[in-house]
């Protein structure tokens, strides 16, 4: 049974009427800048830097646009609080001042 109807939110879209705001602003303007063939052009430049001059920006850029961006990925664990010992309350708390 799908439940997303009785989560609070009575049908109403997070998108506006008529306009997608989510979407670049500039998006119209971009297709007007160049054609088809254009943008064909510059991504048969981008992958010739990538194999040919072995640019890892390149290769990277080419791959992330032609596969897609890989997935972030959360590992989660899930630890008993109470069962910890100061030394690895202090551990975890040194890797979140870390990354936070």
């Amino acid at each position: 049974m799908d439940k997303r109807k009785n989560n609070g939110n009575k049908g109403h879209s997070t998108k506006a009427k008529g306009v997608d705001k989510r979407k670049n602003e500039y998006r119209e303007l971009l297709d007007l800048a160049a054609t088809p063939d254009e943008v064909i052009e510059v991504i048969k430049t981008l992958k010739v830097k990538a194999i040919e001059k072995q640019d890892v920006n390149a290769i990277k850029l080419f791959l992330e646009y032609y596969l897609g961006k890989p997935k972030e990925t959360i590992e989660n664990i899930n630890i008993d609080a109470n069962k910890l010992t100061p030394e690895e309350i202090k551990e975890i708390s040194k890797n979140l001042d870390e990354y936070y």
